[in-house]
């Protein structure tokens, strides 16, 4: 529902996460990553990325788990 009618969202939704017990704070973070991720697929889409091969993401994925994705882990790869 975020990411295709977010304008529905009520306060009655975050109440219902609260009740499964979902934190503040943890709602917070997974509004912003889905706000990011759909931001990142749209640009990517009218961009023409291309998302690497599985064989490309495993052999980069240590890499991605140590440092992380700021740009500065970036850097020192």
């Amino acid at each position: 529902m975020l990411t295709l009618r977010p304008d529905e969202l009520t306060e009655a939704d975050a109440e219902v996460a609260y009740a499964a017990g979902v934190s503040k704070e943890a709602l917070r973070d997974a509004t912003t990553v889905c706000a990011l991720f759909n931001m990142i697929t749209r640009l990517a889409d009218s961009l023409g990325w291309e998302i690497p091969s599985p064989d490309r993401l495993a052999a980069r994925a240590p890499a991605m788990l140590e440092g992380g994705y700021s740009f500065a882990a970036m850097r020192r790869r």
